[in-house]
C-alpha cells in the first residue's frame, strides 16, 4: 500500500487526473513490484476512495488527489519512513548506543521513544533483537 500511496502522489500532479492504467505502470515501475496488474491498482483505489483520499468525478475513468489528501497522503509516507522505520529498527536492536554530543535535539526524543517502545514490547510479551 506504501508503493501506491507514493504513486497516487506522484500522480496527483496530472492536471486531468489518472487512470487505473496510469497508476498500474506507475507502481510496477517500482523494484519489487513486478506483479502488480491493473486488477491490483483498480482495488487498491477503491480502497483510496474509501477513505477519501482518491476522488472519482462524475462517470469519467480518471481519478483525482485532492490538495488535502495529498497532504495526508504525504504526512503519512514522511511518518513512516522518517519516524516509524528508525523508531522499529532501533527497537530491534536492544543495546543502548551512546548519544551523539553534538547533533539534532531529536536525538533525545528519538532514545526515549526507542527506550518506552522497548519497554512496551517486553510488557506485552513481544521479543526484540
Amino acid at each position: 500500500m506504501r508503493a501506491v500511496l507514493a504513486a497516487a502522489l506522484a500522480l496527483a500532479i496530472a492536471p486531468g487526473g489518472f487512470t487505473v492504467a496510469d497508476l498500474a505502470a506507475r507502481v510496477s515501475a517500482m523494484p519489487g513490484h513486478d506483479g502488480y496488474t491493473i486488477r491490483n491498482a483498480a482495488y487498491d483505489l477503491r480502497k483510496l476512495r474509501g477513505k477519501h483520499l482518491a476522488d472519482k468525478p462524475g462517470r469519467t475513468r480518471r481519478y483525482l488527489i485532492s490538495p488535502g489528501a495529498a497532504r495526508i497522503i504525504s504526512a503519512l509516507l514522511t511518518l513512516r519512513d522518517q519516524v516509524i522505520a528508525p523508531l522499529l529498527a532501533g527497537v530491534a536492536d536492544p543495546r543502548l548506543r551512546r548519544t551523539p554530543a553534538t547533533g539534532p535535539t531529536s536525538t533525545g526524543h528519538y532514545q526515549a521513544l526507542r527506550l518506552e517502545m522497548m519497554a512496551l514490547f517486553a510488557g506485552i510479551g513481544i521479543a526484540c533483537g
